[in-house]
């Protein structure tokens, strides 16, 4: 931990690299004067806090309070990670690690296993979605952020470690010994159903999108070296990922040189515009993407490209409206900052911002019978950026949901699937394909 005179060192030089510039007659710049003026305010306030504060103070929480008290007046996507959190996210992009092969999520104060990961150390002690973790290696997890819990379960491959739990018909928690394993997350799924897969992508992380064609070629290999006679891309509930990778996804069904994405920074200026690559597309057999209030960012990259360019059909209900794209910078000390630099468009110049991607098709999830949860989305998010006004280039008016012109029929391949979203898309593509 640095010193006071060390913090003082730093923010007087601080200072003076913001010092504004002396112009010829003697007078500075407004807007830099005013920059300075308000360091001199913070340093002013830290002194009197270090000095004077009622009990000793940590120089180093006082200053990451500051910065994301700063952040904390931007957008909800800005914001400023400690060195444990920022590398909990990498892990999460590469989707490799040490671990047991646990998801896990907050219900409360507990933490409720979400499911246990095929063929890993979890999954093979047992341990089934909806038990509930209350200690690792005695420790309890009561009061404990989500990145604490998954720190403690991730650790170097061949490690013991302890695991408390806690089952409906358990007397009492009960303790699991387990050994860690090298984990690769799996962020695309598929089956299929009598010739027509249902491919879930359940996020955008490294190499994904050469785990979708893997298993679109697995499946053609099931389908007896047959040709697919559609394709479910199910997007429900990918919260997004590397926009690099929903391009690639995007590339997939997309024939050369179309925009799949643009980006623009401040003031409108374009950034960038991603655009597909004439080589390995997919075959045009009907396509149907299907979404829900959880697909947002990537997801809804890949869902509007799709359907600018017509090749897919977009099923389910409407979209979270994420609609800008954030740079992850890497601090010197291991933290990160996950900062906005730009808004997306789709390749017809639309804004998802606030709006989402409108379904072409809409089918809502079965509720069973009970009233439908009122879903959060983007507009919903304290400091959310505000819709930007249409753009020339932007269709006049947005297309509205409609229901499917004629139900389709009840198909014999999908009769054991409980799913309703899914059960009537894949009856949907099965009268396509007749």
């Amino acid at each position: 931990m640095r010193s006071q005179s060390s913090w003082r060192a730093a923010l007087a030089a601080g200072l003076l690299l913001l010092a504004p510039s002396v112009q010829a007659d003697g007078r500075a710049p407004s807007a830099s004067t005013s920059t300075y003026e308000q360091l001199e305010v913070f340093a002013r306030v830290l002194s009197y806090v270090e000095n004077n504060y009622v009990e000793p103070v940590d120089e180093r929480k006082l200053m990451l309070g500051a910065i994301r008290g700063m952040l904390e007046t931007l957008d909800p996507h800005t914001v400023f990670m400690p060195p444990e959190v920022f590398k909990e996210m990498k892990i999460d992009t590469s989707g490799e690690f040490g671990g047991v092969g646990l998801e896990v999520a907050r219900q409360g104060e507990s933490y409720v296993v979400s499911a246990a990961i095929e063929d890993t150390p979890a999954a093979r002690a047992g341990i089934r979605a909806g038990d509930t973790l209350v200690a690792v290696d005695g420790e309890r997890l009561k009061g404990l952020a989500l990145p604490d819990v998954l720190q403690r379960l991730r650790g170097p491959a061949g490690k013991r470690v302890l695991l408390t739990l806690m089952r409906e018909g358990f007397s009492a928690p009960r303790e699991m010994a387990l050994i860690r394993d090298h984990i690769r997350i799996v962020s695309v799924e598929g089956a299929l159903y009598g010739g027509v897969a249902h491919v879930r992508v359940k996020s955008f992380q490294d190499r994904t999108a050469s785990a979708l064609r893997k298993e679109l070629d697995r499946l053609r290999t099931l389908n007896g070296g047959q040709p697919l006679r559609g394709v479910v891309l199910d997007l429900r509930n990918n919260p997004g990922g590397l926009l690099e990778q929903a391009v690639a996804v995007s590339d997939v069904w997309l024939p050369g040189n179309l925009v799949i994405v643009s980006t623009r920074g401040r003031k409108g200026a374009q950034m960038n515009e991603e655009r597909s690559k004439d080589r390995d597309t997919e075959p045009d057999y009907p396509l149907v993407v299907l979404v829900n209030a959880g697909s947002a960012s990537a997801s809804e990259i890949v869902a509007g490209a799709l359907q600018d360019h017509g090749r897919a059909t977009i099923l389910g209900t409407q979209t979270f409206g994420k609609g800008s794209v954030q740079t992850v910078i890497e601090l010197e000390d291991g933290s990160g900052l996950k900062l906005t630099i730009a808004r997306y468009y789709t390749p017809k110049g639309r804004s998802i911002q606030e709006k989402g991607i409108t379904p072409d098709i809409w089918v809502p999830e079965s509720t069973q019978g009970k009233a439908a949860p009122e879903e959060q989305r983007e507009k919903d998010l304290e400091r959310h950026f505000k819709a930007e006004p249409v753009l020339a280039s932007e269709p006049q008016g947005t297309s509205k949901p409609k229901g499917f012109a004629q139900e389709p029929r009840e198909w014999a391949a999908t009769s054991a699937v409980s799913d309703t979203q899914l059960k009537r898309t894949l009856n949907y593509l099965n009268e396509l394909a007749r």
